[in-house]
């Protein structure tokens, strides 16, 4: 199973932020939406992504002030993605190997969608039932 086949079951949408925003702005967005995490990007280019972790971190360290800093000063810059050719297996080994939960998707350095943890376990249910379905099947017909 592909990145592809996630990606054209949950859509290729992404929520962005640009770098000079103020992490308050950043915060609502992912209030509002209910996501987790959030691309910065400047001209269309990944600068950052910015996830619950990272303004969790930043809050305990630096305190309720941090809120009026720009993204840039809170995101991490190091950014892994993936194409959306890669596995399913390949990218769960990717996540569980850097410790991050969500994963931007690029094709010819433009970015076509945003793969989470979530979305990679809803994606594993949906298949093992599918699975255990035929098999009922198979064995009804048998």
């Amino acid at each position: 199973m592909t990145v592809r086949a996630i990606l054209d079951s949950k859509g290729h949408q992404i929520q962005s932020v640009e770098p000079e925003a103020k992490l308050s702005a950043a915060v609502k967005v992912l209030g509002e939406r209910k996501i987790g995490a959030v691309l910065v990007m400047s001209k269309g280019r990944i600068e950052g992504i910015l996830s619950e972790r990272d303004i969790v971190r930043v809050l305990a360290e630096r305190g309720a002030s941090v809120l009026d800093e720009p993204v840039s000063a809170v995101m991490t810059r190091k950014v892994v993605s993936c194409r959306q050719n890669d596995t399913v297996a390949a990218i769960m080994e990717m996540m569980t190997t850097g410790k991050f939960r969500h994963l931007p998707v690029v094709e010819e350095g433009r970015v076509v969608g945003l793969i989470s943890i979530g979305d990679i376990v809803k994606w594993r249910v949906h298949e093992y039932e599918t699975e255990q379905e035929a098999l009922r099947e198979y064995i009804k017909t048998a």
